[in-house]
C-alpha cells in the first residue's frame, strides 16, 4: 500500500485508500483507542468527508471497520474538519475524517482524532504499529451509521456566530468562492449573521484543490475578477475540508495564510502564539505576545501549545503558515466565551480579518499593509517524485560548500536552519527556505525579501535551482 502519514493525517492515491486501506487504519484506530484507553467498546466513532469523488466510499469502509471492531459509527456527512473535531470534543467521541485538504482530485486521506483534538505524532506511530499487526486480518466491508449531520453542524455554527458583536460585518460586501469546500454553505450563514452582505461565487459540482498556502494564479484571476465585478471588500474561501482560510483583499489580492493568523492573535489578545518555522520572520515584531517556532504540521503545533499551558501560560494559539488557525485555551473577543479547539480551523481567522478591517472602517489592503512584515512568497513543484527531494536535501546539508555552490546563483549563506527543510538567510536579510512536501511527491520554496518584486524574483531562482537537480 503507499499511503502513508504526512504532516496532517494520512495521504495517497484515492485507488490506494479505498477498501483494504481505509479498513485496516481505522481498525488500527479502534486498537489503539483501545490500548490507550481513550474509548470503549461500543462508543461511537464520528466520521465526516468532504466533497471529493472518493470520500463516500472510503467513508463507507471507515464505517466498516468501525462496526466489525465493536464501535458504533456516526455518520456526520460532509462538513468542514474543525467542525468534526468539535462535535468530538463536545460529545466526548473519537472521530475520522476523510478529506485530501487540498491535494489533487485524485488522492485522499485520513484524519483521526481524539476525544480531545488531533492525534498526535506518537499516536501516528503507534497507529502505523496497529495497522502492521492487523494486516491481512481485517475484513473490508461497508456500513452506515447513525446520521448526525445537521447536529455536528448547527453546533460548529453556533460556535461561530459567538465570535464577532451583534452586526460585527455590517455594510461590508463580502464574496464567498465556493468552489467545492464543505465550508461553502456555512460560510453564506456565518457571514450573512454578523449583517455582511454576500455574494455567492464560483460554485462547483467537481472537486477543485484550492491550495491557500501557494494560490495559483487560475484562482487569483477568479479573485480579482470578482472584485471588480461585484465592487466587493473582501472575498473568502477555504480548502476542500476548511481548515485552511482564504482571505482576499478588495482587489482580490489573497492575503498570506500567516498575515491572517497574526491579525487573529492581535484580535484575540493572545499571550503565546505557537508557528512553524515557514510563518513569516517579521511575526516577533508585530504582537504583544511570545512566539514559539516548531517544525511544519499541525501535530507540531498542538505539540507547542500544550507545552505552553503545560508551563502555565494562558492565551495560548497557534496558527500555520497556511492561515489555519489553533486555539488551546478558551478565549472571549465578544460576549461570549468559545471554547479551545485545537485544530486548525478557517473561520475563526476569517472573520477576525473580516472584523478588524470592518471595525476600523479600513480598507482590507490597508489594514494588511499597517503590519511591517517582510514580503514572503511561495510556491511548489508538482510530481516531484520523494526520492528526488530526499536526495536534494541530503546533498545541501552534506558540506556547507555544496550548500553555498547551490545558491551562489542567488546569494551567500549567511545562516541556516533545519527545524523543518533547510531556511538558509542570505548575507542581504532575504530568506530561502526548501522543504520537501511531507505527504505528497511535491517541493515547496518559502522566500522572503523586502519587496513583492525581490520575492517573486527570489522565489523563481529558488524553484528554477529545484528543477535543476539532478541526484547522482
Amino acid at each position: 500500500m503507499s499511503v502513508k502519514f504526512g504532516t496532517s493525517g494520512l495521504r495517497g492515491l484515492s485507488v490506494d485508500l479505498l477498501g483494504e486501506p481505509s479498513s485496516l487504519y481505522s481498525a488500527a484506530f479502534c486498537r489503539h483507542l483501545l490500548d490507550t484507553g481513550q474509548a470503549e467498546k461500543g462508543a461511537p466513532i464520528l466520521v465526516g468527508q468532504d466533497y471529493r469523488e472518493s470520500s463516500p466510499a472510503i467513508a463507507a469502509s471507515c464505517m466498516g471497520a468501525i462496526a466489525a471492531s465493536g464501535f458504533t459509527p456516526v455518520d456526520c456527512g460532509a462538513l468542514p474538519t474543525p467542525a468534526l473535531a468539535f462535535f468530538g470534543q463536545k460529545r466526548n467521541a473519537a472521530s475520522i475524517m476523510i478529506t485530501g485538504s487540498h491535494i489533487p482530485a485524485d488522492r485522499n486521506g485520513i484524519k483521526f482524532y481524539r476525544a480531545d483534538g488531533e492525534i498526535t505524532k506518537d499516536d501516528e506511530q503507534a497507529i502505523s504499529a496497529w495497522a502492521e499487526k492487523l494486516k491481512g486480518t481485517v475484513s473490508t466491508g461497508d456500513a452506515e451509521g447513525e446520521d448526525m449531520a445537521s447536529e455536528a453542524l448547527a453546533l460548529f455554527g453556533a460556535r461561530c456566530t459567538s465570535i464577532l458583536p451583534e452586526d460585527a460585518l455590517s455594510g461590508m460586501k463580502i464574496g464567498v468562492y465556493q468552489h467545492s469546500t464543505v465550508a461553502r454553505d456555512l460560510f453564506i450563514a456565518v457571514l450573512e449573521h454578523y449583517g455582511a452582505d454576500v455574494v455567492p461565487l464560483g460554485f462547483s459540482e467537481n472537486f477543485i484543490p484550492v491550495d491557500t498556502e501557494a494560490v495559483s494564479q487560475d484562482t487569483v484571476d477568479l479573485l480579482e475578477g470578482w472584485a471588480k465585478e461585484h465592487g466587493l471588500d473582501a472575498l473568502v474561501s477555504a480548502d476542500g475540508d476548511a481548515d485552511r482560510p482564504l482571505v482576499a483583499d478588495e482587489t482580490g489580492t489573497p492575503l498570506r495564510g500567516d498575515l491572517v493568523g497574526l491579525m487573529t492573535a492581535n484580535f484575540l489578545k493572545a499571550k503565546v502564539v505557537v508557528t512553524p518555522v515557514t510563518s513569516n520572520s517579521g511575526i516577533e515584531k508585530n504582537g504583544d505576545f511570545e512566539v514559539v517556532r516548531t517544525r511544519v504540521g499541525s501535530p507540531f503545533v498542538i505539540a507547542g501549545m500544550m507545552e505552553a499551558l503545560s508551563e502555565g501560560n494562558d492565551g495560548v494559539m497557534g496558527f500555520e503558515a497556511n492561515g489555519g488557525l489553533l486555539t488551546a485555551s478558551p478565549f472571549r473577543p465578544a460576549d461570549d466565551t468559545i471554547a479551545a479547539l485545537p485544530t486548525r480551523d478557517c473561520f475563526l481567522p476569517i472573520l477576525s480579518a473580516l472584523y478588524l478591517a470592518a471595525k476600523d472602517k479600513r480598507a482590507m489592503s490597508k489594514l494588511a499593509s499597517a503590519y511591517s512584515l517582510p514580503v514572503a512568497d511561495a510556491d511548489r513543484i508538482k510530481d516531484f517524485a520523494q526520492e528526488r527531494s530526499a536526495a536534494l536535501m541530503a546533498f545541501l546539508r552534506e558540506r556547507d560548500e555544496n550548500l553555498s555552490a547551490f545558491l551562489e546563483p542567488v546569494g551567500t549563506v549567511a545562516g541556516r536552519s533545519d527545524i523543518d527543510g533547510l531556511r538558509v538567510t542570505l548575507d542581504d536579510g532575504r530568506i530561502i527556505h526548501f522543504r520537501p512536501s511531507g505527504n505528497a511527491p511535491e517541493m515547496r520554496c518559502y522566500v522572503e525579501a523586502e519587496t513583492a518584486e525581490a520575492a517573486r524574483d527570489l522565489l523563481k531562482q529558488g524553484l528554477s535551482l529545484i528543477e535543476g537537480f539532478k541526484a547522482d
